[in-house]
């Protein structure tokens, strides 16, 4: 068996090493171009291409993927039995989707048709969701509309985003070779349109907090937006990201985005209904911390107002 792999990162990689591990031939790999990277923008290649290149496999990182007449000659001339697709950052057209004799299979971190689109694992979460999980399915030239192959299910829990994400990638791996294995007993089951919801990309403005939501979905939002774009508000002109809460309960008449019951561990901040129990934090400037580190260095009082502007 032959496969060209494609994907781009961290996620992608658990997948990749599946394959090798299962003594699956990978032919290719071929994931985005290296970026520019830290504070001074040196040229990092994508932890799929490292993967790849620690374990001696062939790289490949064209500029574009559509209309690129090389990239398709390149990947046709592997004569791939199956295309896997893991995260690699581009919707692929139809022409490369046909390369393969077997399959174009895809490895996507949601229950299809439900989370269709770039950021199923943090919407799942925002939205409250208490199960997702991991479908392998057929592509076509839609956004993650293709045949159902295979699903499996984890529970969220009081997961982030990073954490599910991570947790998915091992499932979506060991599920990526099911589905290989047993390919040819597989049915397709064609997606339900209408039960599809979508997840797109993630917006730096989308982890602003506002204190007039409940407490419950502002701690969603904190776990779901993770490791990016992060769930930020205003302390005194400067940003103050929030990465570990809990929900308390409180009906008091504070307004919302009000700190409160300042000790020397922690603090609160009123929110519409009930309240958040801050736990670790980063202020501007400073590294990512524990909030009684934090309550250490900073003499932060009761009735201080939290905004959404600098």
């Amino acid at each position: 068996m032959n496969v060209v792999f494609m994907g781009t990162p961290e996620i992608a990689v658990p997948t990749l090493k599946a394959l090798l591990d299962n003594n699956i031939n990978v032919s290719l790999v071929v994931c985005q171009p290296d970026k520019p990277k830290g504070r001074g923008k040196k040229l990092a290649p994508p932890p799929v291409k490292e993967f790849a290149l620690e374990n001696k496999l062939e790289v490949y990182q064209p500029e574009k993927i559509k209309n690129n007449p090389e990239a398709y000659e390149k990947i046709k001339s592997y004569n791939p039995d199956f295309l896997v697709v893991v995260a690699y950052g581009k919707i692929l057209p139809k022409e490369i989707l046909e390369i393969p004799k077997k399959a174009p299979i895809n490895v996507h971190f949601s229950l299809l048709p439900k989370y269709r689109g770039a950021a199923p694992v943090n919407w799942a979460i925002i939205n409250g969701e208490e199960i997702t999980g991991v479908t392998t399915m057929f592509m076509d030239t839609g956004l993650d509309t293709g045949d159902i192959l295979l699903k499996e299910e984890t529970k969220i829990d009081k997961k982030t985003a990073l954490e599910l994400l991570n947790e998915l990638s091992v499932v979506g791996a060991n599920l990526l070779i099911k589905t290989i294995k047993q390919f040819d007993s597989i049915t397709p089951t064609k997606q339900n349109d209408e039960e599809a919801t979508y997840a797109p990309i993630l917006k730096k403005e989308d982890g602003l907090l506002d204190f007039n939501e409940d407490a419950v979905i502002i701690e969603r939002k904190i776990r779901g937006l993770q490791p990016w774009p992060t769930a930020y508000t205003y302390l005194n002109n400067k940003m103050l990201k929030i990465f570990n809460a809990d929900v308390v309960e409180n009906n008091s008449n504070l307004e919302p985005g009000t700190i409160f019951d300042v000790t020397k561990k922690s603090f609160k901040i009123k929110c519409k209904n009930n309240a958040l129990l801050i736990k670790e934090l980063q202020f501007e400037g400073k590294k990512r911390m524990e909030a009684s580190a934090f309550l250490a260095g900073y003499k932060l009082e009761n009735g201080i107002k939290l905004t959404n502007t600098h």
